[in-house]
């Protein structure tokens, strides 16, 4: 089994663990490429995660360092793709097919794994249309792990939170071992 996953970093406050989860990969022998929205270098710099992955971080469609294209050369390498701090944004985007970003292009063109270990707000966890969306990316083979409940950033306690990463990192490996 080849161990290369794609981390994509969104826009949630939990971006700041996404150090954290690459750093647990990177221990139990995973090679990691970083692609980031726009929203989550808000949260943290590509720089944090360039140094903790040792690879490049991917920021953008058109990015024209070396001649690729990006989101099919991102997906031909992965293994396994896992959106950390994934947004009701993301996960309405991928529901919906749409692909505005590198990240969206990169997960619509690949035939691996993708898992999602989603952070947000309580009230937007629950959500009708963001339940839907999950329920709608389960039965088309999506995995999720988490999130959990527990304390948030706006410092109310409910479901929401992102899994800790050694969780996020055990569930990958168990699914990528069960697929592959």
């Amino acid at each position: 089994m080849k161990k290369q996953a794609i981390v994509g970093v969104c826009g949630s406050i939990a971006a700041y663990k996404a150090p954290e989860v690459i750093r647990f990969l990177r221990e139990k022998g995973w090679q990691v490429k970083v692609v980031m929205t726009a929203e989550a270098t808000r949260f943290i710099t590509p720089l944090t995660l360039e140094v903790v992955s040792g690879d490049q971080v991917y920021l953008d469609m058109f990015q024209r360092e070396n001649w690729e294209i990006a989101h099919i050369s991102l997906s031909d390498f992965a293994s396994v793709i896992l959106i950390v701090g994934a947004t009701a944004n993301i996960l309405g985007k991928v529901a919906a097919g749409l692909c505005d970003d590198l990240l969206t292009c990169t997960i619509c063109a690949s035939k691996t794994l993708v898992i999602f270990a989603p952070a947000m707000n309580e009230n937007m966890w629950l959500n009708p249309i963001v339940q839907k969306n999950v329920s709608f990316l389960k039965k088309t083979g999506y995995l999720f792990v988490g999130p959990e409940k527990g304390q948030l950033a706006c410092g109310k306690t409910g479901w929401g939170r992102l899994a800790e990463p050694e969780t996020i990192v055990n569930f990958l490996e168990e699914k990528v071992r069960r697929n592959g």
